[in-house]
């Protein structure tokens, strides 16, 4: 997971631009106008950092060879409040969940089956600290290819490869999908 001993290697995945338009992982927690505000200025990059270094759950990071490759954000459901407030993506229960609202990786190493090793990671991880139920929110691309500034969310196929079941359908091409943890 993402903690203060190696933000320095978040900041170097995400680098100058923060991940994707100074995102900075901001999206799906802040209120559109503080996120776009902060897109402006540092302002997403001191608030994932905060969250950081009050040792709140942000995400896991990824690596090859000692190098940051992959992202995925991986938090309490509650800590994302465009989800929570989602008209298409509403709660289906009560049940306490871990939401996966979006990932990044290197562009050196797309396309070559990283997302699915990354779940596979956040439900070890989700495993060895008692969290029972992962949800997220992939798309099904509507043609052959997706541009990578698309694919953000995670790909439908990745989740299903890792194990994930789709729970709702409420979106054409944006199911909400679940994984078990104690299935097994």
């Amino acid at each position: 997971p993402l903690s203060k001993s190696n933000w320095f290697k978040f900041v170097q995945l995400f680098g100058e631009k923060g991940a994707c338009g100074n995102c900075w992982c901001m999206y799906y927690r802040l209120k559109k106008d503080d996120f776009v505000e902060g897109k402006a200025n540092d302002g997403n990059k001191e608030a994932i950092k905060k969250l950081v270094f009050e040792n709140k759950p942000t995400g896991i990071l990824g690596f090859y060879e000692g190098q940051p490759i992959s992202w995925c954000a991986f938090a309490p459901r509650e800590h994302f409040m465009k989800l929570e407030n989602s008209r298409v993506h509403k709660r289906i229960d009560n049940n306490s969940v871990w939401s996966i609202p979006c990932f990044f990786i290197d562009k050196n190493f797309r396309r070559q089956g990283i997302s699915v090793e990354i779940l596979k990671g956040v439900i070890e991880y989700a495993k060895k600290n008692n969290i029972k139920i992962i949800e997220a929110y992939p798309t099904i691309p509507t043609k052959e290819s997706l541009p990578d500034s698309f694919a953000w969310i995670g790909l439908y196929k990745s989740f299903e490869r890792a194990g994930f079941e789709i729970v709702d359908h409420t979106s054409k091409n944006r199911p909400m999908v679940r994984y078990y943890t104690d299935k097994e």
